[in-house]
């Protein structure tokens, strides 16, 4: 028997059903859009609302110095040596043994004082017996004149005895010599170094052939010489400065001896140039009544050596190297201009310098790096050429430690 079951029938689907499902899609739809909206407006806001507005590009802040016209000194800046006006070993001429000295280590002594006393007894005793002979050989030579006025005795006989006398003559001279020496005077005015042999020591005599230790050294320092040296390339100033109006070397003592700057006129210049160093030495003397310079100290010096006529002067810091060479910037209508120049001379604080300038204008001497060509600049202090005076900064009057600290 066959048994035939029938498929079951798909249930009808309800009309309301069908509808609560497209419903819940457009739902999600809408909510999604709505989020996104929301995020692209927050997105907007903050890199909108964030961003700072533009700025205008400001004026530089400088500080310039007016252009001056005067007469520029072309001078040479150097070390300089202080030496002595003479140094003096002091020897004994003689030996023996020292017993005293008459000063202290480092004192000043004059020309002929006593320095160092050597034991005179030996010589002393030298010098007695040639007196002796000498006597002896007059007392000779006397009675053999008399005796050859008589022609009692040879001419040969008469003349020894006139040498035996000339030569006790000539060791009775040089044994007071040697009683002389015994005492050691000073040759020269100056000041003593430290005593290299005490009293008590037996001391050699220095001879040409042999250097004895020397007893002391005396430095004359009153006057001092000092010494420096130029490139040879500056020979051509030198003679004619030193034919025309004589050289003056410029020393700067730095608070020593006063702490005023001193005037040497230079009294020598080498005859020769140096050949290692390409120089030419020039010396001054300097009378150093306050004794402030000692020698082999080192001093600053300056060399006037000619004169550049009205040059036109700017402060050295106002000048720069770039590519094309040197230049300035000069103020004009309130914008920084480059103006090209050539250095004629730097003497360490002002240019003279060759170029389109003229005397007030402005020049800037601080905050170059800030400048474009041609931009706007604000001036923010100002100086005279000279570099010294007041400064001027804000529409005040200020020094210029005051006007640095601002």
């Amino acid at each position: 028997m066959n048994v035939q079951i029938n498929p079951l029938e798909t249930p009808p689907v309800r009309d309301d059903d069908r509808d609560d499902g497209a419903s819940g899609r457009g739902r999600t739809i809408a909510i999604g859009c709505a989020a996104l909206a929301v995020m692209l407006g927050g997105f907007w806001y903050f890199t909108h609302k964030s961003a700072p507005p533009p700025r205008r590009a400001q004026a530089a802040p400088v500080r310039v110095a007016a252009v001056d016209v005067g007469n520029m000194p072309v001078i040479e800046r150097t070390i300089g040596t202080v030496m002595a006006n003479s140094t003096v070993q002091i020897n004994a001429r003689i030996q023996g043994q020292m017993i005293k000295a008459y000063f202290k280590e480092g004192q000043m002594v004059k020309q002929g004082d006593i320095l160092f006393q050597i034991d005179p007894r030996p010589y002393q005793a030298t010098y007695d017996n040639t007196l002796a002979q000498l006597a002896t050989a007059k007392a000779k030579a006397d009675r053999y004149t008399r005796l050859t006025a008589q022609n009692a005795i040879a001419g040969q006989q008469f003349d020894d005895a006139q040498a035996e006398y000339l030569e006790a003559k000539a060791a009775v001279e040089s044994a007071r010599l040697n009683v002389e020496f015994t005492t050691i005077r000073a040759p020269v005015n100056g000041k003593t170094g430290a005593i290299l042999i005490q009293p008590g020591n037996m001391v050699a005599a220095s001879t040409a052939s042999t250097n004895a230790t020397p007893l002391v050294t005396i430095n004359e320092i009153q006057p001092v010489k000092i010494s420096l040296a130029l490139p040879q390339s500056d020979l051509p100033r030198i003679q004619e400065m030193q034919r025309t109006k004589g050289l003056t070397i410029t020393v700067a003592l730095h608070n020593a001896g006063g702490g005023s700057d001193i005037q040497v006129p230079v009294n020598f210049i080498g005859n020769a140039v140096t050949n290692n160093t390409g120089t030419i030495e020039l010396r001054g003397s300097y009378d150093n009544p306050d004794m402030a310079l000692v020698p082999g100290q080192l001093v600053d010096v300056v060399v006037a050596l000619s004169e550049i006529p009205n040059a036109t002067l700017v402060p050295r810091e106002s000048v720069n190297t770039g590519p094309d060479g040197q230049f300035v910037y000069a103020i004009k209508d309130g914008a920084a201009q480059q103006v090209p120049v050539k250095v004629l001379f730097d003497d360490g604080v002002h240019d003279a310098v060759s170029g389109n300038l003229k005397k007030g204008d402005l020049v800037v001497t601080e905050g170059q790096l800030r400048i474009i060509p041609g931009a706007k600049v604000n001036i923010t202090g100002h100086k005279t050429a000279a570099g010294k005076g007041q400064m001027t900064s804000g529409g005040r009057k200020v020094s210029p430690e005051q006007d640095r600290e601002g």
